[in-house]
């Protein structure tokens, strides 16, 4: 049984992670590299049920309740009582293998990994660690307390208790798992991230401005953003590395980033988080960049 849950990664998943956890009656330990992080990443959550209590969702002592249950820290030693811990770094596999060797010392010998990677191989993850067996893919959706899909993504070692252990934990935090084939990309990004690259082509190639472009996917196709402002959602550094994981692993040129999207992210254009991107974000208003 799952009580206690860490999250490595005090950004915008790992603290969206924090949130719906610590929600839900979880023991919460958050890390991060850095205190700074961890400060502001708390600070974000409470301001974020703020506005769910602002909307009847929870209650001021909801609130006060689940920010009691979180605790914060940059030493890996405080996930030694954790029952599973859910690994929400950055998307480059390099720095995720580097965190599982530093993690693995410090858990119980029946202590799960999850990792909330949007793209890399499940079954590769697991294996640089000594509990592939106890290792899946949990991929939340961001933003994680608005959003319903978890994918369940298992290594080709997964045992079946993790699966189904980690499978209760997500409709335990108010999510509706869809399990998926460890396959590059998996379901949701296999099939947005090249809508996102095909929008790109569309931008790059002429065929359409930014504005154009996402007021057509946002009518045309009843999108609630459109695929240039989605991308600046999810950031450019994602969207390519998503790219390239589907490109290599599936060897097809279909996959191939747009040079357009590989300009942005080497112009440090990464959108919301760097105020720029196929909009600039320095004022009220988003206005595109092209």
């Amino acid at each position: 049984m799952i009580k206690s849950i860490g999250v490595i990664g005090a950004g915008q998943m790992g603290g969206g992670i924090a949130h719906v956890a610590a929600l839900a009656g979880f023991d919460v330990k958050l890390s991060d590299v850095n205190n700074d992080a961890l400060k502001k990443a708390v600070e974000t959550i409470g301001h974020n049920i703020d506005r769910q209590v602002q909307r009847g969702k929870v209650t001021e002592a909801d609130k006060s309740a689940a920010l009691g249950r979180i605790a914060t820290g940059t030493d890996y030693a405080q996930f030694s009582d954790c029952d599973v811990v859910i690994e929400a770094a950055t998307e480059n596999e390099t720095v995720k293998r580097d965190i599982f060797k530093k993690l693995v010392p410090h858990l119980k010998p029946a202590a799960i990994i999850a990792t909330n990677t949007s793209s890399i191989s499940i079954t590769r993850l697991a294996a640089s660690t000594d509990r592939p067996g106890r290792f899946i893919g949990m991929h939340f959706m961001n933003p994680v307390p608005l959003m319903q899909l978890v994918e369940l993504i298992r290594g080709i070692a997964t045992e079946e208790d993790t699966f189904k252990l980690v499978r209760d934990l997500a409709v335990k935090l108010g999510k509706t798992p869809a399990v998926a084939e460890d396959f590059p990309a998996f379901i949701v990004n296999r099939i947005l991230l090249p809508m996102i690259n095909e929008a790109v082509y569309t931008l790059y190639e002429g065929v359409g401005s930014v504005t154009a472009i996402d007021t057509a996917m946002k009518l045309g196709a009843n999108h609630p953003m459109g695929p240039l402002e989605l991308a600046d959602f999810i950031g450019l550094d994602t969207c390519i590395a998503v790219m390239h994981v589907l490109y290599e692993g599936l060897s097809d040129s279909k996959y191939r980033p747009c040079p357009l999207l590989v300009k942005y992210v080497e112009a440090g254009w990464l959108g919301r988080k760097t105020k720029r991107g196929f909009y600039d974000y320095s004022t009220d208003t988003p206005v595109p960049t092209r």
